[in-house]
């Protein structure tokens, strides 16, 4: 039993055209571009925007309606990131973030202060101070009063205890050694009192004696300081106390630090007081009351 053909497909001829199959359109049949007719002005064209006047898009406003600003300060800012860049919270301890710079470590200035100090030290032991003084030939005068002179080592100097470092023990053990020297001396002390960490340092070197005299010892002595390298500027009277006698204060310094230095001759004693980092005016405020510390009479 026949069946009936089956109806053609859209778009393809039936049996009656005698066509058989028919290909695809080639490439390029549709229209060219440009083939389609550009609007006209008249009816049917898209209306132009509007630009102005009544009708045309009306601009955003500030007013009621539009997008707030994002805060900036006050209430409702947004908050910062927490702790160092890029939010991260902050090294815990303390800790310098990378790349910060270190500080420089401080200089040990205590130590350079020892050194000078022992530096001034060691040159008026090589000048020789105490050999100095026995180029004095004057007749012994006043022997009597002298003997009743002696300088002793308080334990503390204008409030200043006694220096503590090691380094300038050793070095004021040899001083009382070099004074010890002075001819006719009966007593002798070299001590160094004050902080070095607060820049107060108070230096000593004294000795009694019966032999000579105030001048001849003072002469003597102060040229010892020239010869170990003390250079005293500003060199003047000052007023010795009590104790009598010939006092003179200058300005001297020593690797760059200021130093104030004070030398008295009696007839029974001699002796230098220094003070770092000062002048010769803070030094003659405290050199009466210090040079009675020091200097005895029975």
């Amino acid at each position: 039993m026949s069946q009936p053909p089956y109806p053609p497909q859209p778009g393809q001829p039936g049996p009656e055209s005698g066509g058989g199959y028919q290909p695809p359109a080639a490439p390029g049949s549709y229209p060219p571009p440009g083939s389609y007719p550009p609007p006209s002005s008249g009816a049917g064209a898209y209306p132009p925007p509007p630009s102005s006047g009544a009708g045309a898009y009306p601009p955003p406003s500030s007013g009621a309606g539009a997008y707030p600003p994002p805060p900036s300060s006050g209430a409702g800012a947004y908050p910062p990131p927490p702790g160092g860049p890029g939010g991260y919270p902050p090294p815990p301890g303390g800790v310098p973030q990378y790349g910060a710079p270190q500080p420089a470590p401080k200089k040990n200035s205590t130590l350079k202060i020892v050194l000078i100090v022992a530096g001034v030290i060691a040159l008026l032991c090589v000048a020789g101070i105490g050999v100095a003084v026995y180029a004095a030939k004057d007749k012994v005068e006043q022997v009597v009063d002298a003997a009743k002179i002696s300088v002793v080592e308080p334990q503390t100097l204008g409030g200043r205890p006694k220096a503590s470092d090691p380094t300038l023990q050793s070095s004021v053990d040899g001083l009382d050694s070099e004074m010890s020297k002075i001819p006719g001396a009966t007593s002798s002390i070299g001590a160094i009192y004050g902080d070095a960490k607060e820049q107060d340092i108070v230096m000593v070197a004294a000795a009694s004696s019966i032999s000579g005299s105030a001048q001849s010892r003072y002469d003597e002595f102060s040229q010892g300081l020239g010869q170990g390298g003390i250079k005293l500027d500003n060199l003047t009277d000052t007023d010795p106390g009590p104790l009598g006698g010939i006092a003179k204060c200058g300005d001297s310094d020593t690797s760059g630090v200021p130093m104030a230095v004070c030398v008295w001759s009696d007839n029974g004693s001699v002796g230098m007081i220094a003070m770092l980092f000062k002048g010769k005016a803070d030094l003659e405020k405290e050199f009466i009351s210090m040079r009675g510390q020091i200097e005895k009479k029975s």
